[in-house]
Formats: structure tokens, sequence, C-alpha cells
């Protein structure tokens, strides 16, 4: 089920841009990732930074989108959030020594130290690269190929997840993880 709540904003962006365009596409992503940021709200009760993240940037993008009509916003979008989540990630790890991912599931899981470490990194890369990549086809494609891109693309964080879960169970202990005490 969540993994349908996750796709279906850009499935619907990606039916609407195909019958109607790019602007009735930009406005019907926009909606749908506002009922969806609805949806995880009244499941979870919160939205994470990257939810808010998420729901502004499209917003702002879309609306500039729409506003100027001019496509280049929205396509550069995912830019922009990979970018972000990247630097953030690097500065937070690198500059201040936290480390967000442990932060937000080291709750869920046991990892050591190094583990999550790496595994930042990795988010940092691949952030990185999903950011190169969707600013190249933004630049150098057109809007039908761009369109295709995001909803075929998604086998890159497809197998990035996969080759993280397997990463990430070679170093899971038997042990949940401990509570703190104070």
């Amino acid at each position: 089920m969540k993994l349908l709540l996750d796709f279906l904003p850009l499935v619907l962006f990606f039916g609407a841009y195909k019958m109607y365009g790019i602007y009735v596409g930009t406005a019907v992503l926009m909606a749908a990732t506002v009922a969806q940021m609805a949806i995880i709200y009244a499941i979870d009760k919160k939205l994470t930074t990257m939810h808010k993240a998420t729901l502004a940037l499209i917003l702002i993008f879309g609306g500039l989108t729409l506003f100027l009509q001019d496509e280049r916003f929205i396509k550069w979008k995912p830019t922009v959030l990979y970018t972000a989540m990247a630097v953030a990630l690097a500065v937070a790890l690198w500059v201040y020594r936290k480390n967000f991912l442990k932060m937000m599931l080291g709750s869920q899981l046991a990892l050591p130290d190094p583990v999550w470490n790496r595994l930042t990194a990795a988010w940092v890369l691949y952030c990185l690269f999903m950011a190169a990549i969707n600013g190249y086809v933004a630049a150098f494609f057109s809007t039908d190929a761009w369109a295709n891109f995001k909803l075929w693309g998604y086998v890159f964080p497809l197998a990035f997840i996969v080759g993280q879960g397997i990463y990430v169970a070679r170093h899971l202990s038997d042990e949940a993880p401990a509570e703190k005490t104070e």
C-alpha cells in the first residue's frame, strides 16, 4: 500500500501529461502530492522533513511552471531536491558529525556506526547521481523524453533500495536496538 501511495502522484502526472500536456500534468501532480501528504499525515500523524521538502518543492516549482507557463521549472525540481538531499546528508555527516539516516532509522535498525556512515555516503552519491541524470535529461532531451524518464527511471531508486537492503541485511545483528534510558 505504501509503495502504491509513493508512486501515485507520478503515475497520475504521467497519465495527465500524456493526455493533456505538461501544464495539466503539473497541476495534477501538485494536487496528487497534496492528497498524498494528507493521507500520509492521516496515517502517521506527522510528515517527515523529506515529505515537507518534497511537497514544498512540488508546489513552488509546479506553481512557477503554471504561473510562468515554463515547463523548465517542473523538469528541474527533481535535480534541486536530490542536490539538496545530498548536500544536507553530506554536511550533516562530514561537517557536523551527525548521521541523519541513523537518527531517523537507528531505533529500527541495529547497525554499527561505520555501516551507518557508509550508507549515508551511498545516499549522498545516489542523490548526486539522480540529480545529475535528471538535470542531463531535463537540459538535453524533449519534455516527452523527460516525462518517460521520470516514469521508467524509477528503476534507479528501486535498484538502489534493493542494493541497500542487501547491504544492510549483512550487517544486522540478531538483537533489537537498545532502548535509551535516562
